[in-house]
């Protein structure tokens, strides 16, 4: 595991290897929540380098401990097209995919979006994509159809943001992949009754990422 030294925003953890994945967190929890650490746990288990990285605004929260909302859009790129150039000047790194949770995982489909930032990302891996806005309206569709690399969705089955029944009734590319968490919320968690857990599911995530990686 490294840290940069002006930069304690983010870690990379994992063997030397070609592929980097870059993850991002979601709105409301940092890059150490459980859900980030274990996906990347087991991404690193699989041979992938990972680095997390916090976006500006909790980095914020982690220096004061205060609470705030997440930065608007421009910010959120401007700090990731940071992190994706510190991801490719990583030693050996010659592949670098964007993987997000939530509001992480549209702020890596609308860099993807981009024709120059597209020509140094591999993939797109959304975890839990937040198609509908918490407020209401339209499901949030561009940022998917204008992605210039391979995307790949990992929906949990029943996500209040966007579920497996609303989804296939949205016109959305039919190059864009979907992989379905059985009964999961939109952090992939099941109901006890569904006959399955959280960790089978994050496995399942993980599996999926991988396939979608070394396709």
């Amino acid at each position: 595991m490294s840290y940069c030294q002006d930069n304690p925003a983010y870690l990379i953890e994992g063997a030397p290897s070609d592929t980097l994945i870059l993850f991002a967190h979601g709105a409301g929890a940092n890059r150490d929540s459980e859900f980030m650490r274990s996906m990347a746990s087991g991404l690193v288990a699989k041979g992938f380098k990972v680095m997390r990285f916090n976006f500006l605004y909790m980095q914020a929260n982690a220096a004061d401990g205060k609470k705030r909302p997440p930065d608007r859009a421009p910010k959120l790129l401007a700090c990731f097209t940071e992190m994706l150039d510190v991801a490719h000047a990583e030693p050996q790194v010659k592949r670098v995919v964007l993987m997000g949770k939530s509001m992480g995982g549209r702020m890596a489909a609308i860099l993807a979006s981009d024709t120059h930032l597209a020509s140094r990302i591999d993939r797109v891996i959304c975890l839990g994509y937040p198609f509908i806005p918490l407020n209401g309206g339209e499901p949030r569709l561009a940022s998917l159809n204008e992605c210039q690399v391979p995307v790949l969705v990992l929906q949990g089955e029943r996500d209040k943001f966007g579920n497996k029944t609303q989804i296939p009734t949205w016109p959305l590319k039919d190059t864009i992949q979907f992989g379905w968490l059985p009964d999961g919320d939109h952090s992939f968690t099941p109901r006890k009754s569904s006959g399955t857990t959280e960790a089978a599911n994050l496995a399942l995530a993980i599996d999926l990422s991988v396939k979608f990686i070394i396709s």
